[in-house]
C-alpha cells in the first residue's frame, strides 16, 4: 500500500511537470521528494480503510452457512455470495445476478457482509433493518450465516426464455460438435443439473437438448450435438451456424437431477451421448463434494464413441473418489449386448441398494438397464433415468 500510493502520488507530479516545461530544478526537486518518501516506514503509513478491506478480501475465505437448509459454502476473495453459493453447487433463488431484480434477497442472521458492486434495485427501509441483502452484490466480510430461498427439486425451477449467442462450435468427434452458448449477463438460465432446453436457431431450426455443463456456470452453456440424417438442427449446427448467431433457448424442462439429500455413492451410466446429462450431473456432484463416490461407466456404440475420454480421465487422475470405465457394445443395442456391458457394473456394486444410479442414453439402453438393475436389487426410488432420442 505504501509504494502503491508513492506511485500514484509519482503519476500526478510528473504531469503537473509536464504542463509547466519541466525545468531542471523542478526535476531535482521531484527527485528528492521520492528519495524521502522510499525512507518512510511502509508500516508508519495510514493507508486508506476502503482500500485496506477490498485488498484483504481478496485473500481472505470466509464460511456461510445458508438456513434453513444448512447447506454451507466459502467465500473466496471479494467473488459475490451468489457467484460462491453456485459454485459450490447449491441451487440459490435468484434473477437476473446484476442488481436489479431483487430475486436473490437474503437475510444476515450473522455477520457482516461487504457491498462489491452497485444495485438498481432498492431495498426498503424494513428490508435494511432486518437485514436483508442481495446476494449477488455483497461478499462475505466474516463468517457468515444467512437465510435465504433455495430449489429443492425440478419443480422449483421456473421456465425461462432467453436469447442467447454462440460462442464457439468445435469438434469433439467426427459426428460430433461441441455447441458453447453464451447468456446475456442480466438474463442467465437458471436450471438443474441433468435437465434440458429447447433449442431454435433463426432458421426454424429446433432441438431438445440436454445442458451438459454445470450450473455453477450459469452463463456459458455446453451442447453435445450429434450429426444424424435428417436432422435439421444438427446439419445447421456442423455446417451453417456462425460465432454470434442467436439461438431462442426455453427451459429448462426434466426431472432427471441430483437427489441432493443422499450421500450414497453415485453411480452413473452413459451410452453414447447420454454421456452430455451425465456430465452436468458428475460436476455438480463435485462441486457439492457430498456423495462418499463416484463411479462413471460410459458406453459406446461405435468406435470414437468416447469422445471426451481425456476428459473423464482426468476426473479418475484428479479424484480419489472418482472411477471411471469406458465400454462397448458392438454396434447394436440389444437386451443381451447391454448385459454384457454391466456386467462390470453388477461385479463393481454388488451392494446396488447402497447406491443411487443415473442412466442416461438410448432407449434400448435405459430400457435394459432399468429391468437389469431393478432384478438385482436396486431400489425404484434409487434409480434415475433419462431416455434421449435415437
Amino acid at each position: 500500500m505504501h509504494y502503491r500510493a508513492i506511485v500514484n502520488a509519482l503519476q500526478g507530479k510528473l504531469r503537473a511537470l509536464g504542463e509547466t516545461g519541466s525545468p531542471r530544478g523542478a526535476a531535482a526537486g521531484l527527485l528528492d521528494w521520492l528519495d524521502r518518501q522510499l525512507d518512510l516506514d511502509p508500516q508508519s503509513v495510514a493507508s486508506r480503510p476502503l482500500r485496506m478491506q477490498q485488498d484483504f478480501l481478496r485473500i481472505m475465505s470466509a464460511h456461510v452457512q445458508i438456513k434453513p437448509s444448512g447447506h454451507e459454502f466459502f467465500v473466496d476473495g471479494n467473488d459475490s455470495l451468489l457467484e460462491a453459493a453456485l459454485r459450490a453447487g447449491l441451487a440459490l433463488d435468484y434473477g437476473c445476478s446484476a442488481g436489479s431484480c431483487g430475486k436473490c434477497k437474503a437475510r444476515i442472521l450473522s455477520g457482516q457482509v461487504q457491498k462489491t458492486h452497485h444495485s438498481d434495485y432498492v431495498l426498503g427501509a424494513a428490508e435494511k433493518n432486518a437485514g436483508v441483502i442481495l446476494m449477488c452484490r455483497n461478499t462475505a466480510a466474516v463468517d457468515l450465516v444467512i437465510e435465504a430461498r433455495e430449489a429443492h427439486g425440478a419443480a422449483d425451477m421456473p421456465l425461462q426464455r432467453i436469447e442467447a449467442r454462440v460462442k464457439s462450435v468445435s469438434a469433439i468427434a467426427e459426428d460430433m460438435r461441441l455447441l458453447h452458448l453464451q447468456t446475456p449477463r442480466s438474463n442467465r438460465l437458471r436450471f438443474l443439473a441433468g435437465q434440458s432446453v429447447s433449442l431454435e436457431l433463426a432458421g426454424g431450426q429446433s432441438a431438445s437438448c440436454p445442458v451438459a455443463s454445470c450450473p455453477c456456470d450459469d452463463r456459458n452453456l455446453q451442447f453435445h450435438v450429434c450429426r444424424r440424417t435428417g436432422d435439421a438442427f444438427a446439419e445447421r449446427v456442423f455446417e451453417g451456424l456462425g460465432v454470434t448467431d442467436t439461438v431462442h433457448l426455453e427451459g429448462p424442462r426434466g426431472t432427471f437431477v441430483l437427489d441432493e439429500e443422499s450421500n450414497r455413492p453415485l453411480v452413473f451410466i452413459a451410452g453414447d451421448a447420454g454421456f452430455a446429462p451425465i456430465k452436468s450431473l458428475i460436476e455438480h456432484a463435485m462441486a457439492l463434494e457430498a456423495a462418499e463416490s463416484l463411479s462413471l461407466y460410459w458406453i459406446a456404440s461405435a468406435r470414437g464413441g468416447h469422445y471426451l475420454d481425456n476428459l473423464c480421465r482426468s476426473w479418475g487422475d484428479a479424484l480419489d473418489d472418482f472411477q471411471y470405465r469406458p465400454l462397448t457394445v458392438n454396434g447394436a443395442w440389444s437386451p443381451a449386448a447391454v448385459e454384457r456391458a454391466l456386467t462390470p457394473v453388477l461385479k463393481n456394486h454388488p451392494a446396488l441398494e447402497a447406491c443411487d444410479v443415473y442412466v442416461a442414453g438410448p432407449e434400448s439402453l435405459t430400457n435394459a438397464a432399468e429391468y437389469l438393475l431393478l432384478e438385482r436389487g436396486l431400489p425404484r426410488a434409487q434409480l434415475f433415468v433419462n431416455t434421449l432420442g435415437p
